[in-house]
């Protein structure tokens, strides 16, 4: 669950504000490790609909950066619709979390059936909003990242 901080009225910005105030909610270190880990779970099971569930409904995907940015939850949909027909698994290589973002390098390994298998190196940025959804997610590759098994 997000962590909320509550400051006393007079440590508020605005210092005036008779009532306490609330800085923004944070998510855990705890939640966004483990939205990371389900997301490469749901990704390697080709469940596109519960991949989109952990995004917010006005996040943005660009994967990879560079390339279109997908807005909101139908266009994250249709971005994330062509890993139901493919067979992969993803593995962290390590993940750092620390106030509202988790940037990890990752590995993808791709079967293609006859077509072969691939592996992608990708890093991959997450943020996430105060309901500990993730609101953007930019994932750097490129050719040169991936390889033919």
């Amino acid at each position: 669950p997000p962590l909320r901080i509550r400051l006393p009225a007079r440590a508020c910005p605005n210092g005036r504000r008779p009532a306490p105030c609330s800085l923004a909610a944070m998510p855990s270190v705890e939640h966004m490790t483990q939205t990371v880990n389900r997301y490469l779970e749901l990704v390697g099971e080709g469940r596109a609909d519960d991949v989109v569930a952990l995004y917010a409904a006005d996040a943005t995907v660009e994967d990879p950066v560079g390339s279109e940015v997908h807005i909101g939850q139908h266009a994250i949909r249709g971005f994330y619709a062509s890993i139901e027909a493919i067979k992969s698994s993803g593995e962290i290589v390590t993940l750092r979390a620390l106030g509202h973002e988790a940037a990890f390098f990752w590995r993808l390994d791709v079967d293609l059936g006859e077509g072969g298998k691939m592996s992608i190196d990708i890093i991959s940025v997450m943020s996430f909003d105060g309901e500990g959804k993730i609101s953007a997610m930019k994932a750097y590759w490129g050719p040169e990242n991936i390889t033919a098994l």
